[in-house]
């Protein structure tokens, strides 16, 4: 083990012991008081963050989803044994740890099928579809143009007659629930999603929020390809939506000031397709391994939150309960919030959040603070010799709750089924356009499949992120700003 923070801490308060139990010996003179630790700074934190220690996390976070029928999804056993393995490390390094619970809906496909013109096509049901039936629908196809919002509006149906029709549409702009929406309402039966990249649709999901019209599945763009309107098709899906509790893993530094605390988060649940282990086995790895480097009680300015959220991959459930449990004051304590999801992709990119919108990737910037956000971490990724790109805050991961609420974040992501740009390629190697990760949402999402030249970096990142936000909010609002600034949320 490297010398870390922690490490100095320890290894002083274990010489002031061995040093007073010698003197005791002689005379009955107290020890002095042991000193401080000293203050953290980024790049010491992001030193300590080393790459064994997080791959020999993701090695049990494997492992558990080996013995639990391959996954660590909501609801399973596999996602209760990963809560305890995180829960239980950050125990014994001290932490006060809290499990809440928070309610979910589940979701669990028990039987699906497509069959057109008599031949089977491969398909993955939306998560929170409803259920066909147990005959299914037998209907004609209907083939939705490709246009710039293709199938999220009703009016992309005019002219089309899709009334007791099952809907085809492609991939893309909008999210699955408004192309189910917009199909519903002009009478389709069902839908089936083509997908707009290589291979099957994995891990889409209708929101577990979110009105339930019509069963709703997806394909390959190879198999979209093949259905065309008129062909006669059956859609066959029995799912099962129930009412349960899960629990997201809190824990929190002693020290520190309470009322600029600084989050860190990563999302805990696979899909259940696979172990999860890019998605986000390596963002909790890196997450939990900062955590147990940094020490419960730490020479810090702001306290540090460490967060592990349950059952994002069905629509951000953890950590919005989460947000929407907090005070007005609780969550005006909060400075800002750093998320970590997928860190270790096998054609990685080098991704920060766009807080300022200067990529102009999509949603706009971030809440005010999120531009100096990004700026920290691509200075970071400098430092290493690699220059970073913007990525969008289009919602698809735990930071969304905290910008809805008007809370300045950011963070770090290696690429997930976008493709790599042809000059992303060239700057950072591997193979352009092709996705950044081949086993999204998958049973090959391994840690076979991890680049861990890229982790290395990526996982040091989260260190960095946090020894700096841990010692200075430059740049972040704070006191009167802060409550202005989220007075509108």
């Amino acid at each position: 083990m490297g010398w870390t923070v922690a490490n100095a801490r320890n290894l002083t308060g274990i010489v002031i012991v061995a040093a007073a139990l010698g003197a005791g010996a002689c005379s009955n003179a107290s020890a002095p008081p042991a000193p401080p630790a000293p203050p953290l700074d980024g790049p010491a934190l992001a030193e300590a963050v080393e790459l064994d220690a997080v791959l020999g996390h993701l090695q049990e976070l494997e492992r558990i989803a080996t013995e639990n029928d391959g996954n660590r999804a909501l609801g399973t056993p596999g996602y209760d044994a990963s809560v305890d393995y995180v829960a239980g490390k950050l125990r014994d390094a001290g932490f006060d740890v809290q499990t809440p619970e928070f309610d979910v809906t589940s979701f669990d496909v028990e039987n699906a099928s497509l069959t057109v013109d008599g031949a089977p096509v491969e398909l993955r049901v939306l998560a929170m579809s409803p259920s066909t039936g147990p005959d299914g629908i037998t209907a004609r196809l209907v083939r939705v143009p490709a246009d710039d919002t293709p199938g999220c509006e009703a009016t992309d149906y005019d002219n089309l007659d899709v009334a007791g029709a099952i809907a085809v549409v492609d991939r893309g702009v909008c999210p699955f629930s408004d192309k189910q929406k917009a199909a519903a309402e002009r009478g389709a039966a069902a839908l089936l999603v083509v997908n707009n990249e290589p291979g099957p649709l994995a891990g889409g999901t209708l929101g577990e929020d979110g009105d339930r019209f019509i069963p709703a599945a997806g394909v390959s763009g190879d198999d979209g390809a093949a259905l065309a309107t008129g062909t006669s098709a059956t859609l066959i899906v029995d799912t099962v939506i129930e009412d349960i509790r899960s629990r997201n893993v809190i824990a929190q530094t002693a020290t520190g000031d309470t009322d600029n605390v600084v989050v860190v988060g990563a999302h805990l649940d696979s899909v259940p397709e696979g172990p999860g282990i890019n998605d986000n086995g390596s963002g909790v790895a890196a997450v939990l391994e900062t955590a147990l480097q940094l020490g419960p009680d730490p020479n810090v300015a702001n306290a540090v939150r460490f967060a592990f959220w349950g059952a994002e991959e069905i629509g951000l459930v953890g950590s919005t309960r989460y947000v929407e449990s907090l005070s007005d004051d609780e969550r005006n304590a909060i400075a800002l919030y750093l998320n970590f999801d997928m860190l270790g992709s096998p054609n990685p990119g080098y991704l920060v959040y766009d807080g300022d919108d200067s990529d102009a990737v999509g949603s706009g910037p971030g809440p005010e603070g999120s531009a100096g956000i990004e700026q920290t971490f691509r200075s970071f990724f400098e430092s290493r010799g690699v220059a970073a790109d913007g990525t969008d805050f289009d919602g698809r991961s735990d930071y969304g709750p905290f910008v809805e609420a008007g809370i300045p974040a950011g963070g770090v992501f290696s690429g997930a089924d976008e493709r790599k740009s042809p000059d992303q390629a060239g700057k950072w190697g591997g193979e352009a356009d092709t996705p950044f990760d081949p086993n999204y949402h998958s049973p090959e999402d391994t840690l076979a499949n991890i680049d861990r030249d890229a982790y290395a970096v990526t996982a040091a990142s989260v260190g960095y992120g946090v020894g700096i936000y841990a010692q200075s909010l430059d740049g972040v609002p704070t006191g009167d700003a802060r409550d202005q600034e989220r007075s509108g949320n």
